[in-house]
């Protein structure tokens, strides 16, 4: 990625962004040296595999850790490990067919989540943006409300997925007018975005509340309460294929991106004196930030916190260097909502909370901790 940027804008101006990122990097973060980075990604993954392999064991029946894995080894590889049959026993189907694609839709979840708001972060320039930052959150709550308590959701063929489908267009159509308001009258700045998204979002809530006071119905209330508070419950194999294909096809996008990233953190002057349009990058960004993010949204309502707190940690431990920034959220995102739903599923025998209850419980504490102790950068700042 280097010389390509050397190519677009010249070695000495690449050079340029570099030097500023890596100087950034080691006065921010924890860990400085290439061999501490590798064996931090080799941790990360590592400690995603075990979590997997736990939290597919938690639940109302408790399964044996070995048990969880042998069944899991055979199922993906088709290996038999053990004397016992695998199809005769007892937790095949609980832990094939409800808490693994469960637990991997977690695990992509929290991955773009944390994803998009790393890139959010970087693209308005704003430490407290996260994915919702363009009315994404408000958009498809009125999408969802309008498909509950209206009732359109059950029209045709939209009669499986009314409420994806109606969350995943209101979060898209809220994007989309963010991102036209804070294009009018010259280029998009990072400021006008933020304060759209602000109007958008201050719209999107105001409809949204007009339709719930005027609805007479107490459980279609009830419905849109828990939706916005996001739930895992409804994951399964005919979900997961989707929202894993937006999230890996993402992940792998930006990761190409960090130079632009990078820059993004100069700011726009410094970025005019390089040769790079930060406008046109933006836009990008932003559109494809909001595509992952009312994908994930339509499949599992809103979770919040994820996308604001897990790059904040990340930035604490590697520094301000997206090459780096990147693949750690990734991995710290996908580790902190699969340990998130296990507590929202096992914290009180037989109820099951909304899982944006326990993400907020847990990242508003640590926010908090971060805002007092300083132990966070955000581009040098």
């Amino acid at each position: 990625m280097f010389y390509i940027l050397r190519e677009l804008m010249g070695e000495e101006m690449a050079q340029t962004v570099q030097v500023q990122t890596q100087r950034m990097g080691k006065r921010e973060s924890l860990i400085h040296s290439k061999s501490g980075f590798a064996l931090l990604i080799a941790a990360l993954i590592m400690i995603t595999l075990i979590s997997v392999g736990i939290a597919v064991s938690i639940g109302q029946v408790q399964i044996p850790l070995a048990e969880s894995y042998r069944i899991l080894l055979y199922k993906l590889t088709g290996f038999q490990w053990g004397t016992t049959p695998i199809e005769a026993g007892s937790f095949t189907d609980i832990i094939w067919q409800i808490r693994f694609p469960r637990v991997l839709m977690a695990m992509f979840i929290g991955a773009g989540l944390a994803l998009c708001g790393a890139v959010m972060q970087a693209a308005v320039q704003n430490p407290l943006a996260d994915p919702y930052i363009l009315g994404i959150s408000s958009g498809a709550s009125l999408g969802a409300t309008f498909a509950i308590l209206i009732g359109f959701g059950a029209i045709g063929w939209l009669g499986q997925t009314g409420v994806a489908f109606w969350a995943f267009a209101g979060a898209m159509g809220a994007s989309l007018l963010v991102l036209t308001l804070a294009g009018i009258r010259g280029k998009m700045t990072s400021v006008k975005l933020v304060l759209a998204g602000m109007v958008i979002n201050a719209l999107c809530s105001a409809f949204s509340n007009f339709i719930i006071y005027f609805a007479n119905n107490a459980e279609g209330i009830k419905t849109v309460t828990f939706w916005t508070m996001g739930s895992l419950a409804a994951s399964g194999w005919n979900k997961l294929p989707l929202v894993g294909i937006v999230v890996l096809v993402a992940i792998l996008f930006f990761l190409l991106q960090s130079r632009v990233l990078n820059t993004m953190l100069l700011g726009d002057e410094a970025a005019v004196t390089l040769g790079i349009n930060l406008s046109v990058y933006r836009r990008v960004y932003m559109l494809l930030t909001a595509l992952v993010t009312g994908v994930m949204v339509a499949s599992c309502g809103m979770i919040g916190f994820v996308g604001l707190i897990i790059p904040h940690i990340v930035r604490g431990l590697v520094g301000s260097d997206h090459r780096k920034v990147m693949p750690v959220s990734v991995l710290f995102g996908a580790i902190f909502l699969i340990w998130t739903d296990v507590i929202a599923r096992s914290l009180i025998s037989s109820v099951e909370l909304p899982i944006g209850i326990i993400t907020a419980m847990i990242g508003a504490p640590m926010f908090m901790y971060m805002l007092v102790k300083k132990g966070y950068g955000f581009g040098g700042n």
